[in-house]
């Protein structure tokens, strides 16, 4: 075969990149290599380069290589989770002084790692609505920050950021931007093409997409950085297991079809909470009235399976939480089955009293790929309850 990363379509690289077929037995899925140390030929003396699972493994450059090709970027990176990825990132870009600028609405995870984690080392933290440019534009101007990290859209409200527009106020201050893609996906958005610098996410949601692996991932142009990065992958032993990786693999040749049923799932429910007396305020890029809906269009192919909703308040925004069936109450996203969840008890709670502090009336939906009017259904029950 060709190189697959030559072909335009996206659902032919997500099959094809990094799984050419057996050589020796013609096997079209490349074999699991789960040996943890190769033989020498010689000292010094690789074959392909591989010496020691930790610094190299053929299953994890396969994914490796379909990743880079999935962005669209030269290099790809496979961590053990989406947290050791971006601490490897981290650690590669900054040094004690060192700021990052960090939109108001992300992921607890990412910044209890930078505020709890780096900042006893020496790493500064600074938060802004990455929605609003200018208010990015006098931060930077107000104190050099050597990254800016935005997701988009945004977990959990949905916000939705000008990645285009971001990057050029971060390169014109000589900071580094960064994308979570985690949500969109690259079969939606691709945020290197849009000037973003670095691309994260977390593999354990829609790119494995079947809630069995936990993985993370950078996608990056940059030779030197990617360097870095990957010797901090080496040195600091955060990989990716054989299994892990080819799990994801496997997950991710089926992305862009799960992302258009995802994508299809959540309009609709997205559409039915909308109208619901019981519901306060839908957070969906696909709906008009949603502040980002036109940028979303303009950069993401569709608008993603995740839908935050609003209720009149926390009592009942536990209670619907705790009524559906079809919609399992757990942390993550991104698998085939749906998912209920309480931000600010649960996947948020390490930001409850700060900048970041997500609404305690706020549910945020994880929209599978089974039947949409079994959902509503499920949904609707749960709210006649309340």
């Amino acid at each position: 075969m060709s190189d697959p990363t030559q072909f335009p379509g996206f659902e032919t690289r997500s099959v094809h990149a990094g799984q050419r077929f057996d050589p020796t037995t013609g096997a079209v899925i490349p074999p699991v290599h789960f040996s943890t140390t190769y033989a020498q030929d010689g000292i010094g003396g690789l074959r392909e380069g591989y010496e020691y699972g930790r610094s190299g493994n053929p299953t994890r450059t396969a994914l490796e290589t379909q990743l880079a090709a999935l962005e669209g970027g030269a290099h790809g990176l496979s961590y053990a989770s989406g947290l050791a990825a971006e601490d490897a990132l981290l650690r590669a870009v900054l040094e004690p002084g060192d700021e990052v600028l960090l939109g108001n609405d992300v992921y607890g995870g990412t910044y209890r790692l930078i505020a709890r984690v780096l900042g006893p080392w020496g790493v500064g933290v600074r938060v802004v609505d990455m929605r609003d440019l200018d208010a990015v534009e006098a931060a930077l101007h107000a104190r050099p920050a050597r990254i800016v990290w935005v997701e988009t859209p945004s977990n959990p409200l949905l916000h939705i950021t000008d990645i285009a527009g971001l990057a050029r106020l971060g390169h014109a201050a000589g900071a580094l931007v960064v994308v979570d893609n985690t949500f969109a996906t690259p079969a939606l958005q691709q945020p290197l093409a849009l000037g973003a610098d670095v691309v994260v996410h977390s593999t354990t949601k829609y790119l494995g997409g079947h809630s069995d692996v936990v993985g993370g991932a950078l996608v990056l142009n940059d030779d030197a950085l990617f360097e870095q990065a990957k010797f901090l992958q080496f040195a600091a032993g955060a990989v990716s297991g054989p299994m892990d990786a080819w799990l994801t693999t496997r997950g991710i040749k089926t992305l862009a079809l799960r992302m258009q049923r995802h994508s299809e799932n959540a309009q609709a429910v997205a559409e039915f909470l909308d109208r619901h007396p019981k519901i306060a305020r839908v957070h969906y890029p696909g709906l008009a009235g949603h502040p980002g809906h036109a940028l979303a269009a303009q950069q993401m192919r569709s608008f993603g399976g995740i839908v935050s909703a609003e209720l009149e308040d926390a009592a009942s925004a536990r209670r619907f939480a705790e009524s559906t069936r079809l919609f399992q109450l757990a942390e993550s996203l991104g698998g085939v089955e749906s998912l209920m969840n309480y931000p600010d008890e649960m996947t948020h709670a390490s930001v409850r009293g700060t900048e970041l502090a997500v609404p305690e009336e706020l549910v945020r939906l994880s929209v599978g790929i089974e039947s949409v009017d079994d959902l509503i259904t499920d949904l609707d029950r749960a709210l006649a309850g309340l």
